[in-house]
């Protein structure tokens, strides 16, 4: 019997310090154009945690509302007034200063330094927020951070802020692997923690217990590892570990934006073949894509919009009779010999794998192709992604005279 998806749970954190100090278009801007005004401006630029609240896409990300809001709504979508909540059906949304003391819980090497001040401030609020990580209360604890700005200037370890306030910092794992830089222990940390969140969304939407789960697959676009073994890691056992998944074994499947594909297909074969009975496919989000398209964004009038990292996980179980199946018989694959070309890749993608079993592009009452938000890649030059490709399946359709 085809396998389920039982539940899928969502996380977005607003991390709009995080946009400076760890994504990829500042940390880059910093070190060829230092004095830019990209740089002087970008507190300017970025959101308050109520405005990421309220932004409608965010709403329809955690279950809110959903994707058939927009339909008659105009670009930008930071212009439409709504009023959001940080909870929804599927997900929540989580302030920077949350997180950070949620990076301390991530943290089993000690690399994570926070103040008395910071402790003394949001120790209970976390203690409340989020009882499933109890394990980790005891981490949290207010540390000296005297030695934060001197090991910021040589590069050994990476600020957290918060409303421009220093609450701590995340530390060089080693003092030569630059695997282990403090850079990328952020990175990693980030990637873990949002994970994490996302699993404990996820179970609660699906309503599995931990104890149930057998097997996690990390799929997101970062890789733990040292000099030895770079990107050998597992983010999938260390997710487990910090949410009490004692049962699980795990992995980490790496694809750039399209493993979650391949892990969800991954992760029905393992049930579908009795391997394991409760997969948990998860991933966390990534420091690098923050802020990415800052520039364009500012030079259209828009707040910086990639100011969060986003999570998400789905449990795919064995057969209810009742959950949507997941049909891993037909299974587009995006071949070496496909090429790029957008209608070679549509073909592979869709008509391939449905003719070959009897079925039309009418067969299937709804497509979901690459649903990113076109208010973020519009101003940057890379159009309405989701609109661009429902015209190329349309196309393909008609010309093989299916519509």
């Amino acid at each position: 019997m085809y396998s389920v998806i039982k539940g899928a749970g969502y996380v977005l954190v607003n991390t709009p310090q995080l946009v400076e100090t760890a994504g990829a278009t500042f940390t880059t801007e910093k070190i060829l154009n230092p004095d830019s005004d990209l740089l002087k401006n970008v507190q300017d630029h970025l959101r308050s945690f109520d405005e990421v609240v309220n932004y409608l896409p965010n709403q329809i990300y955690i279950g809110n509302a959903t994707p058939d809001a927009l339909a008659d709504k105009k670009l930008p979508y930071t212009e439409i007034e709504n009023k959001g909540t940080r909870e929804g059906k599927f997900g929540i949304l989580v302030p920077e200063e949350e997180f950070i003391g949620l990076l301390k819980y991530a943290d089993e090497f000690d690399l994570v330094f926070l103040s008395e001040d910071y402790v003394n401030e949001f120790k209970s609020v976390l203690e409340e927020r989020y009882p499933e990580f109890e394990k980790m209360f005891p981490k949290l604890k207010g540390q000296d951070i005297s030695k934060a700005e001197e090991l910021i200037a040589k590069d050994k370890a990476v600020a957290l802020y918060h409303d421009g306030k220093l609450y701590g910092y995340v530390r060089a794992a080693h003092d030569t692997d630059v695997n282990l830089s403090a850079h990328t222990m952020l990175e990693n940390l980030v990637s873990k923690a949002s994970g994490a969140l996302a699993a404990i969304e996820t179970l609660r939407v699906s309503g599995i217990d931990r104890k149930d789960i057998n097997y996690v697959i990390e799929c997101s676009e970062e890789a733990a590892g040292d000099i030895n073994q770079r990107g050998g890691g597992n983010i999938a056992k260390s997710i487990a570990e910090m949410c009490g998944l004692e049962n699980a074994n795990g992995s980490d499947i790496r694809g750039f934006c399209a493993a979650p594909v391949h892990a969800l297909v991954t992760a029905a074969s393992h049930v579908r073949g009795g391997t394991f009975e409760n997969v948990l496919v998860v991933a966390g989000g990534s420091t690098a894509k923050l802020g990415m398209n800052a520039r364009d964004h500012i030079n259209k009038g828009l707040p910086i919009l990639e100011d969060c990292v986003a999570g998400f996980g789905v449990i795919v179980s064995q057969n209810d009779g009742v959950s949507p199946i997941i049909r891993n018989d037909i299974v587009g694959t995006h071949k070496v010999s496909t090429g790029s070309s957008p209608q070679a890749v549509i073909s592979s993608l869709v008509y391939d794998p449905l003719h070959e079993h009897g079925l039309k592009f009418t067969d299937v009452d709804k497509y979901s192709p690459e649903m990113q938000n076109p208010d973020i890649t519009k101003p940057a030059g890379a159009g309405n992604v989701p609109e661009a490709n429902y015209k190329m399946i349309a196309a393909l359709a008609v010309t093989k005279g299916e519509l």
